[in-house]
């Protein structure tokens, strides 16, 4: 399941990230973070995954 917006966006603020950072860190861009976060486009469940391993966020968001 996609995360809505302000999830994403949470995630990236507790993680102390730029949008850029955030994009590159798994891989992708500024404009394709910022369209998640903006609710433009739904964000991959395998992305959102990638995101809070790598940010350390994944056992805070597992429950």
């Amino acid at each position: 399941m996609s995360p809505d917006p302000s999830e994403i966006r949470a995630a990236r603020l507790a993680a102390g990230l730029t949008q850029r950072q955030a994009g590159e860190l798994i891989g992708g861009t500024l404009r394709t973070w910022q369209d998640w976060e903006y609710g433009r486009r739904n964000m991959p469940s395998a992305k959102w995954e990638l995101f809070v391993i790598k940010t350390g966020q994944s056992e805070a968001r597992s429950g």
